[in-house]
């Protein structure tokens, strides 16, 4: 699933929040159609079956509530996306990686095999399940962990038993941390802490470019990894760090040094498609949130095929929560490369994949702050469709349900009482007049923003000192209101967005009838 991620670590963002953030992306020559719900304890299942790989898994009795974005249709299961429960965790997935031929051949991915010949026949061979991947994840891990921490440690150990698919990444944060899980072929993850000062870029890469092993293997500070990665790296010459330490000025051997190494080298790839379709998008992110930090011209130090793009840095300001939805809805603006600029030609109009493209299919953006009362600090911002045209609006996760508005999209009927479909039309009538419907865009951008954010404050003066279960109410009248906001706000904009295409439409004529 191509997407794209960013994580923000509580010391580098506005408020002392912590932040991640993921585009959900369909496959290129389709839509997948998405709706926001919250999941029941009594409607989180107690045996699972994988509708792709047919893996089954027993969960434990003791779920939490929690918000999830699955599928419309469910027909090739939830893929719930990204949520938060009653502890304030949330998490998403995934982002989906690359890797090579090494670490697929060292373990291969877990697929789903089907039977061959008939049953009760000599040489019948059942079916043998595949792993788990995309579609499992948030509903196998979210409900039942009480930090970012026990987030990774429950994947990890389910990685181990039943392995995967597929190469994902997976952010947990909550209140104090974040953390980013990478799976390494069909049974092995690595995970690292993102730094409290940093941000994180993520474009569908494996994109962890430093580990210490011997703090995942022991204190687990800041890197956690599978229990066998050590000797399974080992056995099969994945480390590719070169032993330039083994000797000390005199020629003696060198003490041993801790052992650190770069998991993007080991486990990922640098492939001319890497330089095309993932790498730029990296490079325009760290572009706005860290331009001085030398991103163009001669004498760069990253551009936008480097294969060495820092997977996190410091930011230059603090990062907002806007800036978060910019970064993650970029075209390449004021670059060569942007679809819809002036600047170079044709050809590097088109020549890099944009972050915001018509095949977005959800931006959630899972806020935990501080600063907030624990009944209150955990927000959802989402929006649907195209992020070059759309909004980001921001949803209490201590809810017993979501806004009609926002989960009533029906995958085969495209109607504007959806906001999912109403952000398609919008969309699909403004990319072919890009200039003449970018006013009303940002001015539709900035509205829901700012009533977003002061009908937010206003419900969190209120709901502010009651405990958790009883802010419940306060909080879901909050998300109606939002939703109220939203929706006459979205109609406006595909109004005036219908009636900008209508002028610009090919069969006209000046001159009126009268």
């Amino acid at each position: 699933m191509p997407c794209t991620t960013i994580l923000v670590g509580k010391n580098a963002s506005y408020d002392g929040s912590t932040i991640i953030a993921r585009n959900e992306d369909s496959p290129s020559g389709q839509f997948n159609a998405k709706r926001m719900r919250v999941v029941h304890p009594q409607d989180q299942p107690r045996h699972y079956r994988s509708v792709l790989s047919h893996v089954e898994i027993d969960l434990p009795d003791n779920p939490q509530r929690y918000t999830s974005v699955p599928d419309a249709d469910g027909k090739e299961g939830i893929w719930a996306s990204a949520g938060i429960n009653e502890s304030n965790v949330a998490m998403s997935a995934t982002e989906t990686l690359t890797s090579n031929e090494r670490v697929l051949g060292a373990d291969p991915l877990v697929e789903l095999e089907a039977a061959r010949g008939v049953e009760g026949e000599e040489g019948y061979v059942p079916e043998r399940p595949g792993g788990i991947g995309e579609e499992d994840l948030v509903t196998l891990v979210l409900p039942y962990v009480r930090s970012a921490r026990e987030g990774v440690r429950r994947l990890g150990a389910l990685l181990e038993e039943f392995g995967t698919y597929e190469m994902n990444g997976i952010a947990f944060s909550d209140v104090d941390e974040v953390w980013w899980l990478e799976t390494v072929g069909g049974h092995h993850w690595i995970a690292r802490r993102v730094p409290d000062d940093c941000y994180v870029t993520m474009p569908n890469q494996l994109g962890i470019d430093d580990f210490d092993l011997d703090d995942a293997l022991d204190s687990q500070r800041d890197f956690m990894c599978s229990a066998d990665l050590a000797e399974w790296m080992d056995a099969n010459h994945l480390d590719l760090t070169l032993d330039l330490d083994l000797w000390d000025d005199e020629g003696d051997e060198a003490a041993e040094a801790p052992r650190i190494f770069n998991p993007r080298d080991a486990f990922g790839s640098h492939s001319d498609a890497d330089h095309v379709y993932n790498t730029p998008r990296a490079w325009s992110m760290h572009r706005f949130l860290a331009p001085h930090e030398g991103w163009e011209g001669p004498a760069a130090a990253w551009g936008p095929e480097s294969d060495d793009i820092p997977w996190c840095l410091i930011p230059e300001r603090k990062v907002t929560i806007e800036d978060v939805k910019y970064v993650l809805s970029l075209h390449y603006q004021g670059t060569e490369f942007d679809p819809y600029g002036h600047k170079g030609t044709e050809a590097s109009r088109g020549a890099y994949r944009p972050i915001g493209i018509n095949r977005n299919c959800q931006l959630a953006v899972l806020q935990i702050s501080p600063n907030l009362p624990e009944s209150c600090r955990a927000i959802q911002w989402m929006a649907f469709g195209c992020n070059a045209f759309n909004a980001l609006v921001p949803l209490f996760a201590n809810v017993d349900e979501t806004p009609e508005y926002l989960s009533n999209t029906n995958a085969h009927h495209v109607s504007t009482e959806s906001f999912y479909w109403a952000n398609r039309l919008v969309a699909a009538l403004a990319d072919a007049h890009f200039n003449d419907c970018a006013a009303h865009v940002e001015r539709y951008q900035l509205a829901v923003g700012s009533k977003g954010h002061a009908l937010v404050a206003k419900a969190c003066r209120e709901a502010g000192q009651l405990p958790y279960e009883k802010a419940t109410a306060t909080l879901q009248e909050a998300n109606a209101q939002i939703s109220d906001m939203l929706r006459e706000e979205t109609d406006g904009l595909l109004s005036n967005v219908l009636y900008s295409a209508s002028m610009g439409m090919r069969n006209a004529f000046s001159r009126s009838d009268g």
